[in-house]
């Protein structure tokens, strides 16, 4: 990604209508959110206002869609974010101070050279802070879905370890959705959409995600549509 970059995808707004599925990942990841946060590739600003609850003393939102960035700066004018948000047009290698969090919710797959990138990110953390990453999992189920918005890969455990970098271990490594997980194989398999339609996602938001929450905990998070990381300096 570069200051160039376009994002390629039209999903970000289709998928706010999964609130089940923010809350579940959110009540995962927001015990490792702590002092100064690096929101990295911020998009429309849907997950800012789902993670911050404005006890940051400071919040960036960093994204290098120049339409999304102008957007998230106008929002931010208008106070449509807690009042701890900044904004910087680019790419980790425009920043140049450090933080306790960085997070990549649904980016990593989006950089091609996610190895650096995490690399460079790494070192814009501080002491005792964590890198977090919420990622779609397991290549296999790679799907026209995964090609249309731009997705490199899916992610599982064994390619986390071989991308983590110098400096930082990994503190958590688990598999989400479950249940969702066949819903993508079938995608994958037999409806190979490259969009899935608003009934399907309140379909999978309302019926199929609360499922998950239950057969997560009994597989012990062995698999799932989606894979969470934190990893910690």
């Amino acid at each position: 990604m570069n200051e160039e970059y376009k994002y390629p995808g039209e999903e970000l707004s289709l998928f706010n209508y999964a609130k089940n599925w923010k809350k579940y990942f959110a009540k995962s990841i927001k015990k490792y959110i702590k002092g100064k946060v690096l929101e990295v590739g911020a998009g429309i600003g849907n997950n800012t206002l789902l993670l911050n609850d404005g006890t940051s003393p400071y919040w960036l939102l960093l994204e290098p869609d120049g339409k999304m960035a102008s957007g998230l700066e106008k929002d931010i004018a208008e106070k449509k974010f807690p009042y701890n948000c900044s904004l910087i047009h680019g790419t980790v290698s425009n920043i140049n101070q450090t933080f306790d969090t960085i997070i990549y919710i649904d980016v990593l797959e989006h950089i091609e050279d996610d190895a650096e990138e995490l690399k460079t990110a790494a070192t814009l953390l501080n002491p005792n802070g964590y890198l977090v990453v919420l990622s779609p999992a397991f290549q296999h189920i790679y799907s026209p879905f995964d090609k249309s918005i731009g997705h490199y890969r899916r992610y599982n455990r064994k390619m986390v370890r071989k991308i983590t970098p110098p400096g930082i271990k990994i503190e958590s490594c688990r598999y989400y959705d479950s249940i969702g997980y066949f819903a993508s194989l079938m995608n994958k398999i037999i409806l190979k959409q490259k969009m899935p339609k608003l009934k399907q996602i309140f379909f999978w938001d309302r019926y199929l995600l609360p499922v998950s929450t239950v057969t997560d905990k009994l597989f012990l998070h062995s698999f799932g549509k989606s894979i969470i990381v934190v990893w910690k300096k």
